[in-house]
């Protein structure tokens, strides 16, 4: 999988920074349920001035699941390898 560029406010594309706040007591971090199906988000800084709140659907109804979903994610993310477009979890 090879790591994806957002362009940038000025037209240039770069590697964008990932932005996430975690607190250990709370394991649902990034989390919330919707009707039933969980989903993650997390705040993306494409450039210096500008960020990008993400909202991504995990298309489980399991806890669990979803917890798992969201840390291979960040995982990925945390190692510049960024999502397709409409896919969580890609």
């Amino acid at each position: 999988m090879s790591t994806n560029t957002i362009p940038s406010a000025k037209g240039t594309s770069q590697a964008p920074t990932l932005a996430i706040r975690t607190r250990p007591e709370n394991p649902d971090h990034h989390l919330w349920n919707n009707h039933g199906i969980w989903f993650v988000h997390y705040t993306v800084h494409p450039d210096s001035l500008t960020k990008e709140r993400v909202r991504k659907s995990l298309g489980t109804k399991s806890l669990e699941e979803a917890r798992r979903l969201r840390d291979r994610l960040f995982e990925k993310l945390s190692n510049g390898i960024w999502p397709q477009q409409g896919c969580a979890t890609c």
